[in-house]
């Protein structure tokens, strides 16, 4: 059997913004907006996506899920990404992570890596 991965799922406060915050990150753009769902992805044939579906309360504790972002450049990365909107985290990594832990808008946590060659890097 074939399958593969077709959409992350976050819940989100305030999908419109959080949308617009990881097509920033991921230079990604909005490929269907409605009152409940916001997709977005490279282009409409390339997986996977982002689906941002609406949850009235807000995130209270950490994420048991989270992305991990390859840069070429972790440090240069890192600053982009925080002037989009996002803050440093801390869940525990210790000084020695080779890893940046931060947060999006809404307090999801996900981990801006050293540069990586491979998925077993």
């Amino acid at each position: 059997m074939a399958v593969r991965m077709y959409h992350l799922i976050v819940d989100a406060h305030d999908m419109p913004a959080q949308a617009r915050f990881w097509c920033r990150v991921l230079d990604w753009k909005v490929l269907l907006e409605a009152d409940d769902v916001v997709v977005i992805g490279a282009d409409e044939t390339t997986m996977p996506g982002m689906c941002f579906v609406p949850v009235p309360e807000r995130k209270t504790v950490k994420n048991r899920l989270h992305i991990d972002l390859a840069p070429d450049d972790q440090a240069a990365e890192v600053e982009r990404i925080i002037a989009l909107g996002a803050r440093r985290a801390d869940v525990g990594q210790g000084d020695e992570a080779d890893w940046v832990v931060l947060a999006d808008p809404e307090g999801n946590e996900f981990c801006v890596l050293s540069p990586k060659a491979s998925l077993i890097d």
